[in-house]
């Protein structure tokens, strides 16, 4: 059985659905299967995708809700299973309207065509509830988070959430790439939406979360889904 030093809380697609298969073939990691994928060719684009996915590959296809964080002494893995068990319980699952193919800062990514305030909500939740499952974190881990530029309530809500861009500065997104450089992110983003095209026609089916794992190799593992609304 495979050890995991962090957890994290993440939505993922479906597993047999369009957007799980093409986002797993884009990064190159499989996170429910534990495995590599195949990258597609994809015409237009500045650099192979395997350069353009190297610093988002280890996650998988997902979205992160709370933040990966390590275990403290005082609590086990089958502790965290149950107070996740908990919190979905509470939440009735929805639907994003629609998402499609975006920036973020400098990374491409699927964003939500419109505001969804279920999805912060969740995110919110999530983080809270499962607050007490977070071990400090150590110096490294708070400069990697703590970088320059950061605002004064991002800077808070690192101080006490243990990441800046939690809770009114969350924003749900998909990770797609590393970061682009300005002649790159047009191209790119016509790309993966010409790519992922087929799985953005319906809407996105929000109907649990997921614990995800990461190994001794830094790669993320897809542990259990857990359905919203028991």
């Amino acid at each position: 059985m495979t050890e995991f030093h962090r957890y994290g809380v993440y939505y993922a697609p479906p597993a047999v659905s369009a957007l799980a298969r093409l986002g797993a073939d884009w990064l190159g990691w499989d996170a429910e299967a534990g495995r590599k994928a195949t990258h597609p060719d994809l015409p237009g684009l500045p650099r192979p995708a395997a350069a353009l996915t190297e610093t988002a590959r280890k996650y998988g296809v997902h979205a992160t809700l709370k933040p990966p964080f390590r275990l403290p002494d005082w609590r086990s893995p089958e502790q965290l299973h149950l107070a996740l068990d908990t919190v979905a319980r509470g939440i009735a699952p929805f639907e994003v309207p629609c998402v499609a193919v975006g920036l973020l800062g400098r990374f491409a990514a699927l964003l939500p065509a419109a505001p969804c305030p279920r999805l912060d909500a969740l995110a919110a939740a999530t983080v809270e509830a499962l607050d007490d499952f977070r071990a400090p974190p150590d110096a490294a881990e708070r400069a990697r988070r703590g970088k320059p530029g950061l605002s004064a309530r991002q800077q808070a809500l690192l101080d006490r959430w243990g990441y800046p861009y939690v809770m009114d500065e969350f924003r749900f997104h998909m990770t797609l790439t590393g970061p682009l450089d300005d002649d790159e992110a047009a191209p790119v983003t016509a790309a993966l939406t010409a790519y992922f095209a087929p799985a953005l026609a319906t809407a996105l089916p929000v109907r649990e979360v997921c614990l995800f794992g990461e190994d001794t190799a830094g790669r993320f593992h897809l542990v259990r889904r857990v359905p919203l609304g028991g």
